[in-house]
């Protein structure tokens, strides 16, 4: 599990290969990943939008944004967690994704950006 804290935000994230949705053959590799958000902070924030950097092993990349995630903006109060999980699509099987969160502080409607830890993605049979 990959960890990182960002002015009282703290981002964890887990990753699993599914084989069943994956077709190597085609270069076609399918990860799902658990991102769970912790406020350790004194005040509620929202989280605004996502902005992720995707790396495959043959050296290609990908950025994607967006507004929240998985089509929710949630608001996540002191000591709470929210949980999500998502999926990307490689054409290797190994490769990497980063990011961040833009977050609002409820308490003053200011900005922040929240690090998304460097997290690696891995076809299961390649760590035998």
């Amino acid at each position: 599990m990959a960890t990182t804290i960002t002015d009282g935000v703290k981002v964890s994230v887990e990753t699993v290969y599914q084989p069943e949705y994956s077709n190597p053959m085609n270069d076609h590799f399918m990860f799902a990943y658990k991102v769970t958000i912790e406020n350790m902070g004194d005040y509620a924030v929202r989280l605004l939008s996502r902005h992720w950097y995707i790396f495959d092993s043959n050296g290609a990349k990908r950025e994607v944004e967006g507004e929240g995630v998985v089509g929710m903006q949630p608001i996540i109060e002191p000591g709470n967690v929210h949980e999500y999980v998502s999926g990307c699509n490689l054409k290797t099987d190994m490769g990497s994704m980063k990011g961040e969160y833009q977050m609002e502080r409820m308490v003053d409607r200011s900005l922040f950006n929240v690090q998304i830890p460097e997290f690696y993605l891995i076809a299961s049979y390649r760590l035998n």
